[in-house]
């Protein structure tokens, strides 16, 4: 149980990650467009923050590694993605009012709204394969098998935010559910912590 669900919050992972860059480009165009320039902003602030993420979480899942240190990063994400409702649209003023350049307003945008929730979303992978990890023999074949799902996650987020959420549902709505989405995880991280922990002793 406590590899399926580390394997499930990996794919959660994913799939919150690709839903918000998408859901980035809706936020950021009533101000700057939907340009390629936009986009790319978008895109690049998304691959910067994850690679930070992967080296942050990589390097915290060397200090006591645990199923509840990990539910905390959900959590955390959480609490990252909840000021985009609540500020999005004072910060998208607030940089446009000082930036008129789309290309240069959409990456200073970008950075704000969406940098720190992807670093964060980002060390799951790395702490992810940690955690899963019982021996060395075996540790390729155990991020293969994690990054497959992580990634599988976010294809699906991919195509179930542009195919049908946004369709749906309004921006803000669809972040309310993602927060709540990562809030389960969290406490499924630490309640599945909890009950392994009785288990052994």
């Amino acid at each position: 149980m406590r590899k399926a669900i580390i394997f499930l919050l990996a794919f959660s992972g994913g799939f919150t990650i690709m839903s918000v860059e998408l859901l980035g480009g809706r936020i950021l165009s009533p101000w700057f467009g939907s340009s390629v320039h936009v986009w790319g902003s978008i895109i690049t602030v998304f691959m910067l923050a994850l690679s930070f993420g992967y080296l942050l979480g990589g390097r915290l899942s060397l200090v006591s590694p645990s199923l509840s240190r990990f539910g905390l990063l959900f959590f955390a994400g959480a609490m990252l993605i909840g000021p985009l409702l609540l500020f999005g649209d004072d910060m998208m003023a607030w940089v446009f009012a000082r930036i008129e350049d789309p290309r240069y307003g959409s990456l200073v945008a970008s950075v704000l709204m969406f940098g720190l929730p992807t670093v964060l979303l980002g060390m799951i992978s790395p702490y992810s394969v940690r955690l899963l990890i019982s021996d060395t023999h075996h540790a390729g074949e155990v991020a293969g098998r994690l990054y497959f799902v992580s990634t599988l996650g976010s294809a699906i987020g991919t195509l179930g935010t542009s195919f049908y959420f946004v369709l749906w549902f309004a921006v803000d709505t669809i972040l309310v559910a993602l927060t709540v989405l990562l809030l389960i995880c969290g406490s499924a991280a630490l309640a599945v912590d909890r009950w392994h922990g009785e288990a052994e002793a």
